[in-house]
């Protein structure tokens, strides 16, 4: 396949306090979120001074990405769009066409199906081809990586690397965590024929070969950041919750691995490096939290691999036996209902 260029795709985050609310509000538009819970979340980001790490977490991913490619010879232009804040991926396809660009893959920043993690990238990718008409590019979305060799490595050698800042003599209970969902969107994250939650699966797979690659027998999966109204029911147990549920089953360190996200953006320095470890320093706890693996030479790599797999038709490397979704043209989805956010039920 002969391709001009890579676009990472994201999702975006504030750069400074005046950015804070209006991204919240993209990001929440159309869902019913109340104004006090915006006002809720924002206090997380104005705590940091309104900035996010994710988009230079994700510009210091695409020098390393561009690094890799000049090393294996590969000429391939890199751009850089997201789905909530500047720079936004309507604007980067414009200048993707205005740059001579007629075929790009796409690589999301999500290791994972369901509909936030996956679907919800095509339709990005179909929102910005329309916004440039007729001259848009082929678009070709690269496939969930939540599985890849070097995915996994960099995890669990964080693992490794945070088992060392607990007490030795202090028997620890690895944790792995992801973004809670509505459990009606997971029912529906995949094609039915494979009974859906693809997401909650796929999750739960990582964190099987992560604490395997580690040395680790038992571990638990939980989840953190839900963020709608208390009456949708969401993916439990919550990482804050399930400390104190760790605290009352006597475990005295908790080792937190964030396997559902690729970098340190705002969601795991708040919800895990603030509050988790707030509630486990309360109980006496002593914790400890993995590095995501963003940073890690082996993720450029991984990306390289993907865009080899087709530029140069090299083998998809999997270490397990669940379906990868993603090869996706043009916005196109992966499968029929696959990773659909349910209905919305009408009041009555």
């Amino acid at each position: 396949m002969s391709v001009d260029a890579l676009l990472l795709l994201s999702f975006g985050g504030p750069e400074g306090e005046a950015d804070v609310r209006p991204f919240l509000e993209n990001v929440t538009r159309g869902r019913g979120v109340p104004p006090e819970r915006l006002d809720e979340v924002a206090q997380h980001y104005l705590h940091f001074g309104g900035v996010s790490p994710i988009n230079q977490l994700n510009r210091d991913i695409i020098e390393a990405v561009r690094a890799e490619l000049a090393a294996q010879g590969i000429d391939l232009p890199v751009y850089f769009g997201n789905r909530n804040w500047h720079p936004m991926v309507e604007d980067t396809v414009g200048k993707m066409v205005a740059d001579g660009v007629r075929t790009a893959l796409v690589f999301p920043t999500s290791a994972y199906g369901g509909y936030s993690a996956c679907r919800q990238y095509d339709e990005d990718i179909t929102r910005a081809r329309a916004s440039v008409g007729d001259n848009a590019p082929d678009l070709v979305k690269l496939r969930q990586f939540f599985d890849h060799p070097l995915f996994v490595e960099p995890f669990a050698d964080a693992v490794l690397a945070a088992r060392e800042q607990l007490p030795r003599d202090v028997p620890f209970r690895l944790v792995f965590t992801a973004h809670s969902i509505p459990v009606s969107f997971d029912a529906t994250a995949g094609p039915r024929e494979e009974g859906g939650h693809r997401y909650s699966r796929q999750i739960a797979e990582a964190a099987r070969l992560v604490a395997a690659a580690a040395g680790v027998a038992e571990y638990d999966v939980v989840w953190q950041s839900r963020s709608g109204p208390p009456q949708v029911p969401w993916l439990e147990p919550d990482i804050v919750d399930h400390i104190d549920a760790l605290h009352a089953d006597g475990v005295r360190a908790v080792l937190v691995c964030p396997v559902g996200f690729v970098s340190d953006h705002l969601e795991v320095v708040w919800d895990l490096d603030t509050e988790a470890r707030e509630r486990a320093e309360e109980h006496g706890m002593a914790f400890a939290r993995a590095a995501t693996p963003g940073p890690d030479p082996r993720f450029a790599q991984l990306v390289v691999e993907l865009i080899r797999e087709h530029v140069a038709d090299a083998p998809a490397r999997k270490l397990s036996a669940l379906p990868s979704a993603g090869c996706t043209a043009n916005g196109t989805f992966c499968a029929t209902a696959c990773c659909e956010p349910p209905a919305r039920r009408r009041p009555a």
